[in-house]
């Protein structure tokens, strides 16, 4: 079965996508990029009654023409299908262009090998009829949680990737990490800087450091120290997956709950606590209780994030390092 003819006009959370991203985005991956090449190339697709190239820019009122496609389930149905009520966002700050939410452990933010449900599929279900899908502008692991911003358009989503590319935006992390910190004297920032190259088979991949890896650049401080971990802030300077774990445990120092790097079971002690944007600042402090409680962090979606004072570990026992 073929749809008819569509025309779309181009709503303004949309406008300035390339016209291959924005008909994938609008159909829901329905038709395949080399599909819509093809329409485009043969002038079917077209902007205004006008002939394009797939990598125009649509504008917010133009109206693009779609020709008829054979309908397909979306590549993502299955992620819809799991997008089941009661999975509820934390929601530190919305506005029209951006959400502001707080991650919690086990939900990664893309769906992924035996992970069908993701945060994309609760943003799905939310937002069902946005004309631009909100859309999360950075990752965080599955069991890191914190900060995580989501583009509400598409104006929002290209200055918040121009923001982290030009370093005019950072990213804050807490993580407890085995052992005494010897790197710094507390306060002191250290820069550390690694080439990182995926490890391993299928399920059982790690960031190591590696000749042949991209480099990885992070600045680590010390804030506190029990007997058997620190409590470290750590700015990023570039954005590897699964950074600041492989990081930290090539030093000796393994992230509190983080199995993979040597940490010992969940859950992990990993919290993206702050994000600071040229003209905004979020953060939220983890909930960890305990020994790991992190003293006079406070929510907020203000200026103030921008030099929020952080606490120190609490004064209950220090727990048991791995063996």
């Amino acid at each position: 079965m073929k749809t008819p003819v569509q025309n779309f006009t181009v709503a303004e959370a949309e406008g300035g996508q390339k016209l291959l991203q924005y008909l994938t985005r609008r159909l829901d991956g329905a038709v395949p990029p080399t599909a819509l090449q093809k329409f485009i190339r043969t002038g079917q697709v077209r902007i205004d009654g006008k002939r394009c190239k797939p990598f125009d820019r649509v504008a917010a009122g133009q109206i693009v023409r779609m020709p008829p496609y054979e309908i397909k389930a979306p590549h993502n149905a299955p992620a819809r299908q799991n997008a089941t009520p009661g999975h509820d966002l934390d929601i530190l700050h919305e506005d029209d262009d951006l959400l502001v939410i707080v991650k919690p452990a086990g939900l990664p933010v893309h769906p992924g090998s035996g992970h069908p449900f993701a945060l994309t599929s609760i943003l799905r279900a939310r937002y069902p009829d946005a004309p631009f899908r909100p859309t999360p502008a950075h990752r965080l692991d599955r069991d890191t949680t914190g900060v995580l911003l989501v583009a509400k358009s598409y104006r929002a989503l290209r200055a918040i990737h121009e923001a982290m590319t030009t370093g005019t935006a950072h990213k804050d992390y807490l993580a407890w990490v085995w052992g005494e910190w010897a790197l710094g004297e507390v306060n002191d920032w250290v820069t550390l800087r690694d080439r990182l190259a995926k490890e391993g088979g299928p399920g059982r991949e790690r960031v190591e450091p590696s000749e042949d890896g991209k480099e990885a650049v992070c600045k680590v401080r010390l804030l506190g120290v029990m007997d058997t971990a620190s409590l470290v802030e750590v700015r990023l300077e570039t954005g590897r997956t699964q950074q600041i774990r492989a990081q930290l445990a090539s030093r000796g120092y393994p992230i509190v709950g983080d199995p993979k790097y040597g940490g010992g079971p969940p859950p992990m002690r990993l919290h993206a606590w702050r994000l600071v944007l040229p003209d905004a600042a979020f953060c939220a402090p983890p909930d960890w209780e305990g020994p790991w409680l992190v003293k006079r962090l406070r929510r907020a979606s203000l200026a103030a994030c921008r030099e929020e004072d952080l606490g120190r570990p609490s004064a209950s026992a220090p727990p048991d390092a791995p063996e």
